[in-house]
């Protein structure tokens, strides 16, 4: 008989184990797939352990082989030496309903996998992992249940692993750890430069660290489906960003650290991370049709929320932004050109007692329900380009100038509210001293809503916008707001990831490049595409408070600035951009005696149900929108800077009624640059057999009323 010398053995019993350790990972392998079928994730374990997933769409890989891992301070790598424990599948299906929203009704239908895993080496970290497959996209999320030794981790980073299966055309935005605010690029996904970026004039807070995007990034791929990645219930973490590796197209997660503590995340035991999330669509349009990421989300935590009422506004804002009114109420230039406090009122502030009452008059006229006042309380004259800005802003002390009890009277008086605002400079733990004595002023005024602000590098120093830090304390504020009834429209924010579900109290935020761009930016404004492309984009996330309804379009104060749409467009944006508050943002002089402000008048805020009728990312949307209570119907759309055509089936309207309609279209002479205020407006019987179609001038518009008759 032939002897077998040890190395020969040695090397047949580790090839051995290796195939015990690959046949036991194969069978390792789990999937779950949509209610339909339509979209499929699979888990499996690596030959060494590692967890790994793919999402098939329609039988076709959309996400190939990727990794999912972690990297700790004080502890190894979770990456790989996993062993499935256990998985098990459950479908769910219910039906929940909007407070306010796109639409009354949502349907939550989904297939879930779990997996529970360990590692085979001491300690045996556990590490479960949650999938859930959805008609419009998947989700997933990890879970650290108790460890025995430990109470609490120390994320680094979050290594997950999206590798595509293609170059995808792709609509992106830097991975900027402070701002949102950025002009979306479209290149392929190989041609992605974030860092080109890093140093852009119109921008304050910017922090790119890497060749990184922010999501929702929205891409379409050469078969025509259409990914969005983005994240959902985003709660005591970092916010995700992904970086991008140019040569292979694989996205890997990279969470927003804080400089100040040297980490991204910190959490005690036991612990879920957000969801992950892919919205995936066969056509652009079903990208804004599904609710993934709202349904990702906890059900109602604040029960009635009814002391909102979903409005439109208008507000001591834009005045500002074209230089005819300041914020301040005492600056002046000293000789050397710096900005100093006169201790005297200059005349040029806006948020007086007198300027207020004005804007009340005008919309108790128009049937608009609420005014913001930006610039009421003291401290404007300190708020920007100081270093320390910790206690700068008082937010219950008004200016002499502002008597707060006596237009919240006054506004009462005439069926309007005032919407508070409170600039934090970027000093959250100054609001935070302020938060509860702030949010008793309004409670007792009957003040419900309030538009935060974060302008400035966030102090403490090393902390930024979309950190850990920052993502808990606006979860703070709106807690505390929903302890005293008021409603939070956040700008400069952390992105919205449907926690309006949990809390229905986060009515919007910015979050993007708003109107105000195009008042004083030096790079033109924003472009005719910036809305095509934010409806399929940063729109996917949730509400928007886009400040639309410019109607001195031409910016006449602004030598070298003006809106890059025509006035009907400027109308279409009430239907298409969405929030359920929406502002008339110009001054009231410049919407006196025009026709075209009626459909300001008319239009809703709050849907029974919406349609999307028609659109392809950066070019141009259509959508209908049914008022809830009314059944009154008001249709939006929008093109770039191409004109084009859209035709328009009627056939969503109700078969048993005849609608009034009024049509606000372009002028036949309209163009955005040359024309913009040619509007032609028209009225017409419609039903749900008509089809007509319209045509869209350069940056043009459509905006449609139809009254049930």
């Amino acid at each position: 008989m032939n002897r077998i010398n040890n190395r020969t053995l040695y090397l047949l019993l580790m090839a051995f184990g290796f195939l015990v350790v690959s046949c036991a990972n194969e069978e390792a392998a789990t999937e779950v797939s949509s209610p339909t079928g339509i979209n499929t994730i699979s888990f499996h374990l690596s030959a060494d352990g590692k967890p790994q997933y793919v999402v098939k769409h329609n039988n076709e890989v959309i996400v190939d082989t990727s990794s999912m891992g972690f990297d700790f301070k004080n502890h190894p790598s979770m990456e790989a030496g996993f062993k499935l424990v256990s998985s098990s599948t459950s479908e769910t299906k219910e039906t929940w309903e909007m407070p306010w929203g796109e639409q009354r009704e949502v349907v939550n239908h989904y297939n879930e996998l779990v997996v529970n895993l360990e590692e085979n080496k001491a300690p045996k970290r556990k590490l479960n992992i949650y999938f859930k497959a959805y008609n419009d996209g998947i989700g997933f999320r990890y879970e650290f249940p108790e460890q025995e030794g430990v109470d609490s981790l120390v994320i680094m980073d979050e290594n997950t692993e999206f590798q595509l299966t293609e170059d995808y055309t792709t609509w992106w935005i830097p991975g900027d750890w402070d701002i949102y605010e950025h002009l979306y690029n479209t290149t392929k996904l190989s041609e992605i430069n974030a860092l080109a970026l890093v140093d852009n004039d119109n921008l304050a807070q910017t922090s790119i660290p890497e060749n990184a995007v922010n999501t929702p990034v929205t891409m379409r791929g050469q078969s025509g489906i259409h990914l969005s990645f983005h994240e959902a219930n985003l709660t005591d973490y970092a916010g995700m960003t992904l970086k991008v590796d140019t040569k292979t197209q694989k996205l890997t997660s990279e969470l927003v650290g804080s400089d100040r503590l040297g980490y991204k995340v910190k959490r005690a035991l036991p612990f879920v991370t957000p969801w992950r999330t892919i919205q995936i669509a066969d056509k652009a349009t079903e990208l804004i049709d599904s609710k993934l990421i709202v349904n990702l989300n906890e059900p109602n935590k604040l029960g009635d929320v009814s002391w909102f009422d979903p409005k439109k506004y208008m507000g001591i804002w834009w005045e500002m932004h074209i230089g005819t009114a300041s914020w301040d109420y005492g600056m002046t230039r000293d000789n050397d050109g710096n900005w100093v406090d006169s201790g005297k009122a200059h005349g040029r502030h806006g948020a007086t007692t007198e300027n207020t009452k004005r804007y009340i008059d005008f919309a108790a006229r128009n049937n608009i329900k609420g005014v913001l006042v930006e610039g009421w309380n003291t401290g404007w004259e300190h708020w920007i380009g100081f270093e320390d800005r910790e206690g700068v802003f008082d937010f219950v002390t008004p200016y002499p100038d502002y008597d707060l009890q006596e237009v919240v009277k006054y506004g009462k008086e005439k069926g309007v509210e005032i919407i508070m605002h409170h600039e934090t400079s970027a000093a959250p733990r100054t609001y935070e001293q302020q938060l509860d004595t702030a949010f008793r002023l309004m409670e007792s005024l009957g003040i419900h809503s309030v538009k935060t602000g974060y302008v400035g590098k966030i102090i403490p120093k090393g902390e930024y916008h979309h950190g850990q830090w920052m993502v808990n304390h606006y979860r703070k504020v709106l807690e505390k707001g929903a302890e005293h009834q008021i409603a939070i429209n956040a700008h400069e924010p952390i992105k919205a990831t449907g926690l309006r579900r949990t809390y229905p109290n986060a009515i919007a935020r910015e979050g993007l490049r708003g109107q105000e761009f195009n008042a004083w930016a030096s790079d033109g404004g924003n472009p005719p595409e910036h809305l095509p492309i934010v409806a399929f984009t940063r729109m996917l996330a949730g509400p928007i408070d886009f400040t639309p309804g410019v109607f001195d379009i031409s910016l006449p104060t602004k030598e070298n600035n003006q809106i890059n749409t025509t006035l009907a467009q400027q109308l279409a944006l009430y239907v298409v951009v969405y929030s359920p508050i929406q502002m008339a943002c110009d001054l009231p002089q410049n919407y006196e005696n025009q026709p075209a402000f009626q459909f300001i008048r008319d239009v809703g805020v709050d849907w029974e149900q919406t349609k999307v009728l028609a659109g392809e990312v950066g070019d141009f949307v259509a959508i209908a929108r049914e008022e809830r209570e009314t059944g009154n119907w008001f249709v939006g759309a929008i093109t770039d800077e191409k004109k084009r055509d859209i035709t328009i089936n009627f056939d969503f309207l109700d078969p048993d009624k005849t609608y009034k309609a009024v049509v606000y279209r372009d002028g036949d002479n309209a163009h955005y640059r040359n024309s913009p205020l040619d509007i032609v407006i028209e009225a017409a019987e419609i039903n749900s057999g008509t089809t007509q179609t319209f045509k869209l001038v350069a940056g043009g518009g459509l905006a449609i009323s139809l009254i049930a008759e």
